[in-house]
């Protein structure tokens, strides 16, 4: 579908430290905050007036702007956007009786000020979207990609996946029984055998286009649906290998979004036993927590397990054993609705 050249991302793990558990960032409260750098490369005046989903996302996209020439498109997935200044926004209103309301706080809320801030700061005037689909934003986003580059293979996109812990979200959230009432470092989450899980955020960034030269890996295939039957994820992922695997190649590695809510873990166990012997199965949301759009931080985790040959401790891996990786599968479920099939390779795979 397309090659991803470079990546950057703005996360609560800053590392992948091969040796021992010690390295994992802990959550704070069953939160697991983005660790944010200094954004030397942002002007202050300009900083200070974004929210933290902006921020982030304009701080990841920088390094990757420095590498190539105007990309010919922005595209950004998020759940949420800059919600926590939405909210600030609404409180002016009664506050001020509406009257004399400042706009940043409303321009920086909606979900598509992020994309919009990295061309504006950019002086990108080319394609720009914002996809706004909750568990399936960042799939969506890649779709698009896939069809513009399908379309026209000498163009190159910035392609990206953001949300934040907006104080708002998680209470809803915690409210509905998506967030853990009892307090749980995220080492121990797979351990805690209780409905929930805890919050995250990041943001992550990536160069993508349709050409294999100098590619950390391609992403060759996807596939989302909407759904709570378990039998449907059986269906899906063994349709999914027959159609994007080749009958020579074989898995190596099976990455899951578990996140610690025993209501779900069926799919996951389903997925699981329709892996070979020697694909190693692991998890990410011990390490990213759950959002919308975290299944773009699996995207950071399979470019260090590529260029490593490894995979790392922290990931606590459950099973398998593999010498060499060149195939990584991705299965992401979002509050037990939304479901979406992933497989990355290495280009030298082919």
């Amino acid at each position: 579908m397309f090659y991803i050249k470079h990546i950057s991302s703005i996360l609560p793990q800053t590392t992948f430290d091969l040796n021992d558990d010690d390295s994992i960032s802990l959550s704070i409260e069953n939160k697991l905050y983005a660790k944010e750098p200094s954004y030397e490369g942002i002007p202050n005046n300009v900083l200070r007036r974004m929210g933290k989903a902006v921020r982030m996302s304009v701080g990841a996209a920088l390094p990757l702007l420095q590498k190539t020439h105007v990309p010919d498109g922005i595209i950004i997935g998020t759940a949420n956007g800059g919600m926590e200044d939405s909210i600030k926004f609404m409180n002016q209103i009664i506050q001020y009786d509406e009257d004399t309301l400042a706009p940043g706080n409303f321009v920086q809320s909606t979900p598509n000020g992020i994309a919009a801030q990295i061309a504006l700061i950019h002086k990108n005037k080319n394609y720009n979207i914002t996809h706004v689909h909750r568990g399936l934003s960042f799939e969506n986003a890649i779709l698009d990609a896939a069809m513009q580059l399908k379309e026209d293979p000498e163009k190159t996109y910035l392609l990206g996946a953001t949300d934040e812990i907006s104080t708002y979200n998680y209470t809803i959230d915690l409210l509905g029984g998506w967030y853990k009432k009892e307090t749980i470092s995220n080492t121990d989450l797979f351990q805690s055998n209780s409905p929930a899980s805890i919050a995250g955020e990041g943001s992550v960034m990536l160069l993508v286009d349709a050409k294999p030269e100098n590619a950390l890996f391609q992403l060759r295939g996807i596939k989302f649906w909407n759904g709570d039957d378990p039998r449907d994820v059986s269906n899906q992922i063994s349709t999914f290998l027959k159609t994007y695997l080749k009958s020579e190649e074989r898995l190596d590695v099976f990455m899951t979004g578990e996140n610690g809510d025993n209501r779900f873990t069926n799919y996951y166990e389903l997925a699981e036993k329709l892996m070979p012997d020697s694909c190693a199965v692991t998890r990410f949301k011990h390490l990213s927590g759950e959002y919308p759009t975290a299944i773009s931080q699996a995207f950071v985790l399979a470019t260090h397990v590529f260029q490593t040959q490894k995979i790392p401790l922290v990931t606590l891996k459950k099973s398998g054993t593999t010498n060499s990786i060149q195939n990584i599968l991705i299965y992401n479920n979002y509050k037990g609705q939304q479901h979406s099939l992933i497989l990355v390779s290495l280009v030298n795979n082919h």
